[in-house]
Order: structure tokens, then sequence, then C-alpha cells
């Protein structure tokens, strides 16, 4: 089966079928070339998805990757990222393999197919050079042989006319022989041309057509295999991406197996767990006596009528205003005390009755909290450096992390140290290195930062072991709380001073030796505002809820009573009262129900 003898009429066919089928490569390449830039496109949009989820560094989100499913999660990232470069992979082994070889094929197919149809070209011109040379010979042997045939008649007709001399029918007969000899050699001229042109057209049909039609078949079955190459070549790149894609896709899977809900569980306490108690049951206080409702022996505000007030932050002491109450409110109340049953020092619920002040005390003073600087009683202060206003169990978690890391930090100086004392030796052995003394300074340095570094730690240390030494055992928690029920018959106002308190801030404040210092620490500023004005009040307001104001410009109140407003909630939840001239302070605003200018301006109410 040969195109040269089975299509040796069909040059023109067969140039329109080579052009078609190069047309054909040109769109494998072209569709090869999109399927890489789809790929690319893709392996971008994954490695941007995957850039998008992934934890940004020191943000809160950082800290949500420690719970095993958002690990998992950025497992699941991680692997996307490395799927994303097997496609990239993809891309770059189609361009190199199969989209750069075949446009190269198709370049040199187009030369050798122009070569080849050329030469066929060329061949057919040819043939009709000597087919024109032939019709001429034809045509001019044709044409001598009439010219012979009518020499040949004048001659005869001259002959049999008596009339005509002899002279003019030798003239005739010489132009017939003339006439004739032209036809003889136009004959042989023909005869020669004809002979040639069927050799020249044997040649053609039978070698030349033949030869140049199998050159342009095996081109074309040279394309028709280097496409399917290119095709397996196309199924064998995605093929040998797929035992990665599969590890990729098997490490979201172990990713995934790897999620643990009870480990997840336990992280939630870690980072959560107060430390604190369950409160205890509250007592039944009965109203039915008709006698004025006074307070417990161990809450730490009196009754107006008996005695002196205690001094506190907040309240005033020899008519005098306590300093910081003018310039500074109590830290605003926590998120979670949007209710009252969310501060610690409130009920439970509006219509539920107050607990004993002796069962709070006992729930929230477990730890010994300090007051370092009257900064810390300004309201957005600086964090204790012993984080004393978080509860015990994040308080020493945040120890334990400050104390690991001061540790490191030691660690590495003393490999510092380390590092320069083999250097000194070294420039003691050879001279010609450095001076050895050169690098005292540095030593000397070095070791008094390690000195500030254990110093520093060991302060960190004595706070985790009070810490630790003060919170609660598992095994221990049931005789605790039975004797904190056996030990609240007869408290004192001393005995619950001595006991951390819960600010409405979530933070503590000092206990009572540590609250002596600073009630001395202000008399010294009590002369500052000997002839300072107390505030006119603006409205009255009635406590909704019993709020024990333990610290710093708070004031306590009892549910029901009638108290002078003196300045309103700026917006941070804490409103100003007066009882008397000498106590005034601060209380929860949800706690109060406050009427402004005696109803002038109708209640307005903050609940």
């Amino acid at each position: 089966m040969s195109w040269g003898t089975e299509l040796w009429d069909q040059f023109d066919n067969l140039e329109k079928h080579t052009q078609w089928g190069i047309d054909v490569l040109e769109k494998y390449i072209k569709f090869v070339k999109e399927r890489t830039e789809i790929e690319l496109s893709y392996a971008k949009q994954l490695r941007n998805l995957s850039k998008k989820y992934q934890p940004k560094k020191n943000s809160k989100e950082e800290e949500e990757y420690k719970y095993t499913s958002c690990k998992a999660f950025l497992s699941t990232l991680n692997e996307m990222n490395d799927y994303a470069g097997q496609h990239e992979v993809i891309s770059e082994n189609m361009t190199s393999q199969i989209t750069v070889d075949l446009a190269r094929f198709v370049q040199e197919l187009k030369q050798e197919r122009k070569s080849n149809f050329h030469d066929g070209r060329k061949a057919q011109q040819h043939m009709e050079t000597c087919w024109k040379q032939l019709e001429s010979s034809k045509r001019r042997f044709e044409r001598d042989c009439k010219e012979a045939d009518r020499a040949q008649q004048y001659f005869e007709k001259m002959d049999a006319d008596i009339n005509v001399t002899k002279a003019d029918v030798e003239k005739a007969r010489q132009q017939a022989q003339i006439r004739h000899q032209m036809a003889e050699d136009s004959k042989a001229d023909y005869s020669s041309s004809l002979q040639k042109f069927n050799q020249e057209q044997h040649e053609y049909y039978h070698t030349h057509i033949p030869s140049i039609f199998q050159k342009i078949q095996e081109m074309e079955e040279r394309r028709i295999v280097r496409i399917g190459e290119s095709m397996k070549t196309y199924a064998e790149v995605d093929r040998q991406v797929i035992p990665i894609i599969g590890k990729c896709l098997d490490g979201i899977v172990k990713a995934a197996e790897a999620i643990n809900q009870k480990s997840d569980s336990q992280l939630v306490i870690e980072a959560y767990k107060s430390g604190f108690e369950p409160p205890g049951d509250i007592e039944f206080e009965d109203y039915t006596q008709p006698m004025k409702r006074t307070v417990s022996d161990n809450s730490l505000s009196n009754s107006r009528g008996d005695g002196k007030p205690e001094l506190k932050f907040g309240g005033k002491s020899k008519g005098k205003l306590w300093p910081f109450i003018k310039k500074n409110k109590p830290p605003p109340p926590p998120p979670a005390s949007a209710s009252p049953s969310a501060v610690p020092n409130g009920p439970q619920s509006p219509k539920q009755q107050k607990e004993p002040l002796s069962h709070r005390f006992n729930e929230f003073m477990i730890s010994k909290p300090k007051i370092h600087c009257f900064r810390s009683l300004k309201r957005g202060g600086a964090t204790p450096e012993d984080f004393s206003n978080l509860p015990p169990e994040q308080r020493r978690k945040k120890l334990q992390q400050k104390v690991d890391e001061l540790n490191k930090e030691i660690q590495k100086e003393m490999d510092q140290r380390d590092a320069i004392t083999k250097m000194k030796d070294v420039y003691l052995k050879n001279p010609q290195m450095g001076d050895p003394a050169s690098l005292d300074h540095k030593l000397t340095e070095v070791s008094q930062n390690i000195e500030k570094l254990r110093l520093e730690a060991q302060k960190f240390e004595a706070w985790l072991a009070e810490v630790e030494g003060r919170l609660p055992a598992r095994g221990e928690q049931a005789r605790r709380q039975s004797g904190m029920y056996d030990g609240q018959g007869a408290p004192t106002a001393n005995s619950c001073a001595q006991d951390r308190e819960s600010s409405p801030d979530g933070s503590y404040t000092e206990e009572r030796s540590q609250e002596n210092e600073v009630k001395v620490l202000a008399t010294d500023f009590d002369d500052e505002f000997d002839d300072e004005e107390p505030l006119p009040a603006i409205g009255t307001c009635k406590a909704l809820y019993t709020f024990e104001g333990q610290n710093e410009g708070t004031i306590s109140v009892i549910e029901g009573e009638i108290l002078y407003v003196i300045e309103e909630d700026k917006g941070d939840g804490w409103t100003r009262i007066r009882r008397n001239e000498d106590e005034e302070g601060y209380v929860p605003t949800s706690y109060v129900e406050v009427y402004l200018d005696k109803n002038a301006k109708g209640a307005k109410t903050y609940i």
C-alpha cells in the first residue's frame, strides 16, 4: 500500500490532506498549552487559598492551633500547598515534554512537506514541457505533410497541362520533392519527440511521483505516530504525580485521624480553669421578724448606724475623700458581667437571695495578691508582674510559662559564656589570634546577665510555689468544702479581710495587712483634699441587689437601699453614688435603678 501507486493522480488532494494533518497537530499543541495554563492557575489558586487560611503570626489565631482539630486543619493547608506543587510539576512537564517538542516537530514537518511538494511540482512542470514539445512536433509534422501533398498535386497538374512549359513543370516537381523531404524530417522529429515524451511520462508516473508521494506518506505517518506518543506522554505526566498526590491525601486523612476530642476538651480546661471551688449553699434569711434588715457579721460593710464605717478604697475617713475617687473610677466590669449573676459578688439571678459573704470569700479568696504600686489601682493600669489579677489556675500557667522562658534565656546566656570562655582559652594558647583581655568585659557582662536572670527566675519560682501551695488538690476539695461550711458560723470582718477579694473586673485586691499599708500611704495624701467640696447630687437611685464593695473606689449597698447619685454612668458600667457625707463610691450600673433630678426628667433605668 503506497500513495505513489494508489494515489498517483491525487497530487492536489494529498497537498490538502497533509496541510490538514499539520493543522491538527498545531491544534493539539494549543490544547496542551491551555491545559498547562489551567494547571498553573489552579496551583496558584490553591496556594493562595492555603496562604489565606494560614494562622497569622503573633495573633489569637496562632493560639487556637494548639487544638488537635486546628492542627489537622493546618496539616490540610500544608498538604494542599504540596498538592498545588504537583500541579505545577504537571504544567512544567507538559510544557517541556510535549509543547516544546511538538512545536519544534511541526516546524520540521512544514519544511519537509514544502520540499516534497516542491519536487512534485517541478516534475509536473517538466512533464508539461515535454508534452508541449511533443504537440509542437506533431503540429509541424502535420503541417509539412499537408504542404507536401499540395505541392504534389500542383506538380501533377502542371505536368498534365500541355500549355505549361517544361521549365515550369520542372520547377513544380522540385518544389514537391522539397515538401516531401520536409515532411519526412518533421515525421522523424515528431517520432523522436513522441518517444522521448513516453519515456519521461513513464519515469514520472512510475519513478518520480511514487518516490515523492512515498516521502509525503512517510512524513504523514511520522506525524501520526508523534501525536500518539504525545498523547501517551500527556497521560504519563499525570500518572507520575498520582503517587505524590496520594501521599498528600493520605497526609490529610492521617491528620484527620489524629484529631482527639478528649485532648481538645482537656486543653479547654487548661485554658479557662480558674482554680476556684464551686460556691456553697445559700443560707435562708428570715424576713418574718419585724426588724430592720442587717448585714452579716462577716460582711465588709457595716450598717449605717453602727459605729464608724470601715475605711475602704473609695470610702471616706475623717470627713476626707480618698484621693483616687475623683481622679479614677474602678476598672470597668468584664464582658461576662452583663447580668448581676455573672458578677462574683452579685446574686445568681435577680430573684435569687444573696448568698452569705463567707461563702463568696471562701470561693474566691484562695491565693494572695499583691499591689505593687498605686498605678495598678487606676482604671486600665498595667498588668501586675506576678499576674495577681488572674485566677489561681491561670496565674499558675502564666508564672510557669514565665519561668520556662527565663530558664531558656539563662541557658542561652550560659552557652554564650561557655563560647566566650573557650575563645579566651584559644587566645591564651595562641596570642597571635587575639587579645584574651578583650573578652573580659564581654564575659563579665554575660555573667551579670545570668545572675539577673537567675534572680528573676527565683522570684517567679517563689510566686509559682506560693500559687501551687494555695491551689486545692482534687482529693482535698471535699474537705475544703466541708471546712468552709464549718467555719462560717461566726466569721468576723478581720477573717474576711484576710482572704482575697474579687473585684468587678475579675482582678483581686490586697489582703488586710497589705490593705493597711495602702491606707497608711493614703493618709499622706489626705491633706491635699481637706478643702475639697463634695459633688452635688444629680438624682437618687435604688439598689436592686446587694453589692459588696471590696475593691478600691467602690461602696457596699444593700438591696432596696435609697442613695444619692453624684456621677452618671460614663459608658464604663459604673455609677458613682453617695450614702452620706462620709461614704461615697462606685457601684455597677446594673445593680441600681437611677432616677435623675428627682424624677424631674423621668426615671432612667439601667438593667
